[in-house]
């Protein structure tokens, strides 16, 4: 015995289930004693018998698996050009969808949002599974590949493990929506108002980060992200691999599949958070992985009749909409949480002109009234500590995916325009100056706050 110690660089490993399915390959392989492969440095250390297996034989299995084996790292200009251009597709994408409105249907603005349906919740997971590829796509077909010992042919066998992949994966889904629906529930002490806006806010703002960040190396287009990357239990993942549980693996892995992360699945679960009611959670999740399912079982089709190459573009496509969707999620966050919100803020100049309150004959209520833009919303003045009765006027031309929704966090109010007159009503405090935005944080208000004469 000729035992070998070899470092192989890899290029192409794009998320940690990656490096799991290196792993798992050659620790199947005879003749190869240790294995350490690594996503975040983008190599794999391997131990080997060279009497029995050859280097080149151990690079043909990785190349197999559709990553590059090379000899050196050098920089690659082709690839840097490609980067840049993938962040552009992303801005452009983002400020398109968010314009017209499409990112209101994949990124609910209000955790449990009313409006949000379960049916439309099975649209967000139907849309979304292109992600699912790009995520789980790689460990749904090694589920799902022949064991080698089944050349029937039988349809049945051969649909078999992706059924038992996906059912268990649905289970998962729902188990841990009807815990996060409890979480929750506790949240609230039983309440039905809702998780506060402040903490929508922080729980948004950091499933936006792991879907931005989750997004980004999912491209490999800043390697130094992937040290920020949540892993996969290697000890789960090396207990579900044992072949004495072969026919019942692909069940286990799904079940395994609700503690991968995934963004998408993120905000999902943000929802049943935030619906305060473990039946309602359980079941908002559901739907959202039943919504996956059919992109999921016909994956091993689409990969046959795509090839290889196109079969990349479409994975590729799934992480460019995931870093979108996690951007509009950390746009909302910050607009709920009130980070941009200046309390203290300098009052405007002449505010008599900027829609000024008109008080009422008992003086027990201030009447302000103000039109709805296209790309801005009104600045107002009251005065402070009396009731304000904010009339918004909302042609149904200038609505659009941005500023449909107002957010004002100093008052907890979040208000959906409707075609027509609006009414806002909310009781203003000390003298200064309150900002407001959108949903996505990218339209701002202001509320001038001023004190009544003699006062």
């Amino acid at each position: 015995m000729a035992m070998e110690k070899k470092v192989l660089l890899i290029e192409g490993m794009t998320c940690v289930n990656c490096q799991n399915r290196i792993e798992q390959a050659l620790r199947n392989t005879a003749g190869i004693s240790k294995v350490n492969v690594s996503h975040n440095k983008g190599q794999a250390e391997v131990e080997f018998d060279n009497e029995i297996l050859t280097l080149e034989q151990i690079i043909h299995i990785i190349q197999d698996l559709d990553y590059t084996v090379v000899q050196r790292r050098k920089i690659d200009y082709k690839k840097t050009v490609s980067s840049i251009g993938t962040f552009a597709i992303i801005i452009c994408l983002y400020y398109l969808l968010q314009r017209f409105g499409v990112l209101n249907l994949l990124v609910p603005s209000m955790l449990a949002d009313q409006a949000m349906s379960y049916g439309m919740l099975f649209v967000v997971g139907l849309l979304t599974s292109v992600h699912c590829i790009a995520m789980c796509g790689g460990i749904n077909l090694s589920q799902c590949i022949p064991s080698g010992k089944d050349d029937s042919g039988n349809g049945n066998r051969a649909i078999m493990p992706s059924l038992l992949y996906n059912t268990g994966r649905v289970i998962s889904y729902a188990v841990i929506g009807f815990l996060l629906g409890g979480i929750g529930m506790i949240l609230t002490g039983g309440a039905e108002t809702g998780i506060p806006l402040i903490l929508q806010g922080i729980l948004k703002i950091i499933a936006g980060m792991f879907m931005v960040i989750m997004g980004i190396n999912m491209l490999g287009v800043i390697p130094v992200l992937r040290k920020f990357q949540v892993r996969f239990p290697n000890k789960l993942a090396n207990k579900i691999s044992r072949r004495k549980i072969t026919e019942k693996r692909p069940f286990f892995v799904g079940l395994l599949n609700g503690l991968m992360p995934c963004g998408p699945m993120q905000s999902m679960q943000i929802i049943a958070l935030g619906s305060g009611n473990p039946v309602s959670g359980a079941f908002a999740m559901l739907m959202f992985s039943l919504g996956t399912v059919p992109l999921m079982l016909g994956f091993g089709s689409i990969v046959s009749a795509l090839g290889k190459k196109y079969t990349k573009i479409v994975m590729r496509a799934g992480c460019v909409l995931v870093v979108v969707l996690g951007l509009a999620m950390l746009s909302q966050g910050v607009s709920l949480s009130g980070i941009n919100m200046n309390r203290t803020a300098t009052l405007s100049e002449n505010t008599e002109e900027l829609n000024m309150a008109e008080l009422s004959e008992s003086g027990d209520v201030q009447y302000v009234s103000s039109e709805l833009d296209f790309g801005s919303y009104p600045e107002i003045t009251v005065y402070s500590g009396i009731p304000v009765k904010w009339t918004i006027n909302v042609p149904k031309e200038v609505i659009n995916g941005c500023n449909y929704k107002m957010i004002l966090s100093a008052y907890g109010i979040t208000h959906e325009f409707t075609p027509g007159e609006n009414v806002v009503e909310f009781t203003p405090g000390e003298p200064g100056s309150v900002q407001f935005t959108c949903w996505m944080g990218m339209i701002n208000g202001k509320i001038n706050i001023i004190g009544r004469e003699g006062e």
